[in-house]
């Protein structure tokens, strides 16, 4: 037994066995978030995201979980509303100062690394919280990019990947259905497939986000009547 073992609890200080506890209480945040999924075709990136609606009163519209980030590149995320719209608000404000500085556009790996960067600084210091939020980011480059940023800051290159309540379950579907060969149409369905297997609610166009960018064309986030055609 470690002496003053809570000590470790209310900082971003390792333990004597080398675990960041609160880094594994925001990764558990995460873990209670709605589903989001990203996938790459040959020429695209596709997110389909879950929007955990639970007040009846709600409006559907003032809830969002698919963003355009810069032309070419978008992100989705689970975890923390506040904590999401942060760091979206970050990616995009370091898109548009490069774009500023260096009259060109930020490539996605770059951004990853920045928003990776940006995230890390909230498990080195004092009197501040890791973000309870990983996020999915990908675009365009030479060719399709899709990035995995978790609260530990570490980021990770994935063909398809799957982050929330029903990463587990999503991620062995991925597995077995995903083909690098697949279209833009086809990874929407799989997407949405996904979407509906582990949601415990069915899926309408009210609460589910679906944006896409190809190669050569900006951003897209489908309006309702676009995503009601899918589902």
């Amino acid at each position: 037994m470690y002496p003053n073992v809570q000590a470790y609890d209310r900082g971003v200080m390792f333990n004597p066995d080398g675990r960041l506890f609160q880094v594994e209480y925001a990764k558990e945040a995460v873990r209670k978030g709605a589903t989001s999924i990203g996938l790459t075709t040959a020429d695209s990136v596709v997110f389909v995201a879950h929007k955990n609606i639970v007040e009846p009163l709600a409006v559907a519209s003032t809830i969002q979980k698919v963003f355009r980030i810069d032309a070419h590149i978008g992100a989705t995320y689970s975890g923390m509303v506040a904590d999401g719209l942060h760091v979206i608000d970050q990616a995009r404000a370091s898109t548009q100062n490069h774009k500023l500085i260096y009259e060109d556009t930020k490539s996605v790996e770059s951004l990853a690394k920045h928003v990776s960067s940006y995230m890390m600084q909230a498990t080195q210091f004092g009197g501040m919280r890791p973000y309870a939020v990983s996020l999915l980011m990908g675009g365009i480059d030479q060719s399709p990019r899709l990035y995995e940023i978790e609260p530990g800051a570490s980021f990770l290159g994935y063909k398809a990947d799957a982050i929330g309540s029903g990463k587990k379950v999503a991620t062995e579907m991925l597995q077995k259905e995903y083909k690098e060969g697949l279209d833009l149409e086809g990874a929407i369905g799989l997407g949405l497939k996904i979407i509906k297997k582990v949601s415990d609610i069915a899926i309408t166009e009210d609460n589910v986000d679906i944006g896409y960018v190809q190669d050569g064309k900006d951003f897209l986030i489908l309006p309702r009547e676009m995503i009601k055609e899918y589902i």
